[in-house]
C-alpha cells in the first residue's frame, strides 16, 4: 500500500471518530431520542446502532492506514 493511501486511510479513521463523537453527543441531547417517560425511542436506537457501526468501521480503516504506514517505514529502514 502506498504512503498516500495509508495516510488517507489513517486520516479517514480519525475524521470518522471526530464526526461520530459529535453526532453521538447531539443524538444524546436531542428531544427526539427520548420518550416522555425517559425511555429511548426507536429513533435513538437506530441512530445509536449506526454510530456504533461507524465507530467500528472507522477504527478498522484507521488501523489499516496505521499498519500501512508502519510497514512502509519498516521496509525503508535498512537491516543492521
Amino acid at each position: 500500500m502506498s504512503r498516500r493511501v495509508s495516510l488517507f486511510l489513517l486520516l479517514f479513521g480519525v475524521w470518522s471518530w471526530v464526526i461520530w463523537i459529535t453526532f453521538a453527543r447531539n443524538l444524546w441531547a436531542s428531544s427526539q431520542s427520548w420518550a416522555p417517560d425517559g425511555s429511548a425511542t426507536s429513533f435513538f436506537v437506530v441512530h445509536l446502532l449506526l454510530t456504533i457501526v461507524s465507530f467500528v468501521l472507522g477504527t478498522i480503516i484507521g488501523v489499516l492506514g496505521w499498519r500501512g504506514l508502519r510497514a512502509r517505514r519498516r521496509a525503508a529502514t535498512p537491516a543492521p
